[in-house]
């Protein structure tokens, strides 16, 4: 997939229920993580533009905000885990919407991981990690906020991750290194992106 400074971005709606979401026969790639992890950010720096709104407080995002890319594929921002200020009845709703789409969504191509780069490994995030390979959702790790900590923090905290998952996974999942502010790792995501898109056409022409 070529590197554009800007994608053509056009907004599909926002949802609750993924049984609303609109068929669109093309591959869909959703971006999740805990709340405050720099989600919106990132989508914004992907993107080339503002289509995600950022806050300084957690949970802006309460619905499923899915969009379209160039008519070739769907981004699909969902909000985020493990908002504790949120109400428990919420969080709820929020888990069983985030469940639902993850697993039976038809057009859900890949799914991003966001971890924050200056924490050592958090339960919430494995436990979610160890979720999404129990019912073989296809992920992806991306380590954000990289330009907040050194080049040894970041190796130490990407190598505590491989060295979790390693003694649970026989294959590790593709990770990338990313910063909204320095844009570092955009070529990377997007690469794989069209890469995904790629392998999808053409071996199972599914989309």
């Amino acid at each position: 997939m070529a590197v554009k400074p800007q994608f053509k971005v056009r907004f599909a709606g926002s949802y609750t229920t993924f049984k609303d979401m609109p068929q669109t026969a093309k591959p869909e790639f959703a971006f999740i993580g805990r709340s405050n992890v720099g989600k919106s950010s990132l989508i914004n720096m992907l993107i080339g533009q503002n289509i995600a709104k950022t806050s300084a407080k957690p949970g802006k995002t309460q619905t499923i905000n899915l969009y379209n890319v160039e008519d070739k594929w769907y981004l699909a921002d969902l909000p985020g885990y493990g908002y504790a200020k949120t109400a428990k009845t919420k969080r709820q709703t929020w888990q069983k919407m985030i469940a639902d789409y993850l697993l039976k969504r038809p057009e859900l191509a890949n799914v991003f991981i966001l971890i924050d780069s200056r924490l050592e490994p958090q339960p919430i995030d494995h436990d979610f990690i160890q979720w999404a390979g129990k019912n073989q959702i296809p992920f992806a790790i991306v380590f954000t906020k990289t330009d907040k900590i050194s080049k040894n923090e970041l190796k130490k905290v990407v190598t505590q991750w491989q060295k979790l998952l390693s003694t649970e996974w026989e294959e590790l999942p593709e990770m990338f290194i990313s910063s909204a502010k320095t844009k570092v790792g955009r070529k990377e995501l997007l690469t794989f992106i069209g890469y995904v898109i790629n392998q999808i056409t053409q071996s199972t022409h599914k989309f």
